[in-house]
């Protein structure tokens, strides 16, 4: 039997949007990895948001992994351990707030299990809801960071022109520093630099000896991208952006609400 790996995005892919898994898609997941094949979660979620749902999903075997903060962690569920991490330099994240703060634009990074800001406002409220995290507040965000964090994340509700905005006129100054692009018009976020979900696609095939022809990614949004160019399959979800599909080998008929995830594994995997 040739094994496969499946590299899927979480929001609004194998997540509803209500934030939960259908009964089809785990069934169909189970069903996966009781044939051995291998799955990884990928997301730009941390490594405790996206334990919760791994967790719920049973993915604590091995052969379940997870790429967390959009490939600057690779996490092994089954060995509860990181097995790939990458941060960003405390000059950078202190770059990244400051230059956020001036465009008035909301800026929170991370430790292991908090997300860190500067202040309460509506952006955070808003992610807490979506992450069940907890969070911690300081006017200087680095005196709450042990080491270096893997991701910051900027958030505007109302318009993704702003956020547009931030990351064209910065963009000359991100070049050597770090990576950004957006996971939902919501969410620009900024990761190590040469660090994307694509890149840890290659780095797990390789540690498992797998072959190219065994690796098929889905996702919906920008930060798919690199996923999907690097796996043998790249699958666009129905209700992804534009630019995701015309880089996809294949569209799914049904969308996050409708079981798309098992459609994809009922049709290339088992």
């Amino acid at each position: 039997m040739n094994n496969k790996i499946l590299f899927v995005d979480m929001d609004a892919t194998l997540l509803n949007d209500d934030k939960t898994v259908s009964a089809r898609n785990k069934e169909a997941i189970q069903k996966m990895l009781g044939a051995g094949h291998y799955i990884a979660l990928a997301t730009g979620r941390s490594v405790e948001s996206g334990r919760v749902v791994a967790r719920e999903l049973g993915l604590t075997r091995p052969g379940c992994y997870m790429v967390a903060f959009n490939g600057a962690v690779l996490y092994d569920c089954a060995a509860d351990r990181a097995l790939l991490k990458r941060s960003i330099p405390i000059d950078v994240v202190e770059g990244i707030f400051d230059r956020a703060a001036k465009a008035g634009i909301y800026a929170q990074t991370y430790n292991s299990t908090d997300v860190i800001t500067r202040r309460h406002t509506k952006e955070l409220d808003y992610y807490l809801k979506r992450s069940g995290m907890a969070y911690k507040i300081s006017p200087n965000v680095l005196d709450m960071l042990k080491e270096e964090p893997q991701k910051v994340l900027l958030i505007d509700l109302k318009d993704k022109k702003r956020l547009l905005k931030f990351q064209n006129d910065h963009l000359r100054w991100e070049q050597g520093k770090c990576n950004s692009f957006f996971s939902c018009r919501q969410y620009l976020e900024y990761c190590p630099i040469n660090t994307s979900k694509g890149t840890c696609v290659e780095y797990l095939r390789n540690m498992l000896n797998m072959p190219m022809e065994s690796t098929i990614a889905v996702g919906d949004e920008q930060n798919d991208i690199s996923m999907l160019k690097a796996a043998h399959m790249g699958i666009a979800m129905k209700n992804g952006i534009q630019e995701l599909k015309n880089a996809a080998d294949y569209v799914t008929e049904q969308d996050n609400n409708h079981d798309a995830i098992a459609e994809v594994i009922e049709k290339f995997i088992l």
